[in-house]
């Protein structure tokens, strides 16, 4: 094991945030990251209309849902366009390169052939659905400006500043908005379905119970070695989206949700992140009644923010993170998780979520009962605590002892 720890500290995690602090990548993350407030503006909206069924007389807020939400796949876009620029040291393009992002996205969302004078087409391709299509489109903006901005076109030349900005803007906005022109309109290449048709292999595995469980257990695995689980988002994010997307829609048409696989089942009913990534609930429970002092104590500190499943504290403060003895069960817990919940629904004992509400720091288990409309998450919450419980336990007591052991030697 002390070899073991010794090579995660010592080369893997250096090389895992090394990679991960790429430009490129750490541009995904960031842009996962960004686009969170306009996620929760939607969820805000979706939680309010659940109040409105059982008060019909409150007004409708849909547009709010339409222009926040709805056109998340434009601010996806943007933001990967700007934050490329950004990671990649171009601050003059920042702006620029994002909004070239958002026009050739409207060019390649433009619905074709029999729909192609079709509003709701166009805003469905704005919406969740398409936000694998608005990292692709960001990516290939970005990356064109930054090969344009490596020329370093007329930056000593004679040229008034402000003219060769503009012309150093006007040509890679030529060049990007040119190549969709000829892809879109002269190739007559549904470039939105090719992309989202290249998705599809991805966002599949991830509707299955093994790319369920390396979806919740890869982030917890590295959060264990300090690395955020943000940096996955650009990953699981569009998988999350369109299965809730799909299950909304499936709803609407009078038929079931049949996406276990959304950011609802993994964050927001609060199963698998009970307590936050790693189910920390159970192992802060347990630091409360801790004979240690020190445990006691950061357990009773910590316990608030875990109710509302937020555990940097206790992963930090209470040592999760690079703890040999704590990292095992925190993986376990990963694996348990993801397992349990989708026993539960797709056995028809449990509703899978069909409404978008991302507001991931309600406590559990109102949140559980509130995703699911389901008053069977009481039941089932409370059985998967105590599995959590079992699980944390011997690990836990492994880990007290030691620290008991260092409190009578500072007595002493």
């Amino acid at each position: 094991m002390n070899k073991f720890m010794s090579w995660l500290e010592d080369s893997f995690v250096p090389k895992a945030n090394k990679l991960f602090s790429r430009p490129f990548i750490a541009a995904f993350s960031s842009t996962m990251q960004k686009i969170i407030p306009f996620i929760l503006t939607g969820s805000v909206i979706y939680f309010y209309n659940v109040i409105k069924s059982f008060v019909p007389v409150l007004p409708d807020l849909g547009p709010i849902l339409t222009y926040s939400f709805g056109i998340i796949t434009v601010i996806v876009a943007f933001m990967m366009g700007n934050q490329l620029m950004e990671k990649l040291g171009h601050p003059d393009y920042v702006i620029n390169a994002g909004l070239c992002a958002v026009g050739t996205l409207l060019m390649v969302a433009m619905p074709l052939g029999d729909n192609a004078d079709s509003i709701s087409t166009l805003m469905g391709n704005l919406g969740a659905a398409g936000i694998a299509v608005g990292l692709i489109v960001g990516l290939y903006v970005g990356t064109i400006f930054h090969l344009w901005g490596k020329l370093h076109f007329l930056q000593d030349s004679s040229c008034p500043d402000f003219v060769t900005a503009w012309i150093n803007t006007i040509v890679p906005n030529l060049i990007t908005l040119g190549i969709t022109m000829v892809l879109v309109n002269v190739l007559k290449l549904d470039v939105y379905s090719l992309v989202i048709a290249a998705f599809m292999p991805l966002a599949n595995i991830g509707q299955t119970l093994p790319g369920f469980i390396l979806i919740c257990l890869i982030p917890a695995f590295f959060y264990t070695l300090g690395i955020s689980s943000w940096t996955f988002g650009a990953v699981t994010t569009p998988i999350f989206m369109a299965g809730i997307q799909a299950n909304i829609d499936a709803v609407a048409a009078g038929g079931v949700a049949t996406n276990i696989v959304t950011s609802e089942s993994v964050f927001t009913m609060a199963f698998i992140t009970m307590g936050g990534m790693c189910a920390t609930l159970g192992l802060n429970a347990l630091m409360c009644f801790s004979k240690s002092k020190q445990l006691k104590t950061l357990g009773r500190v910590f316990i608030i923010p875990s109710i509302f499943n937020i555990n940097e504290p206790i992963m930090y403060g209470g040592k999760v993170v690079m703890n040999p003895v704590l990292m095992i069960p925190a993986w376990l817990n990963s694996i348990i998780g993801p397992v349990y919940v989708w026993i539960l629904m797709s056995t028809g004992l449990l509703n899978i979520p069909s409404k978008m509400i991302q507001v991931g720091q309600i406590p559990a288990p109102i949140c559980s009962v509130m995703i699911t409309e389901d008053m069977r998450a009481l039941l089932w919450w409370a059985v998967l605590f105590v599995i959590y419980l079992a699980v944390w336990f011997p690990f836990f007591k492994a880990y007290e002892r030691t620290k008991l052991a260092e409190e009578a030697a500072e007595n002493e």
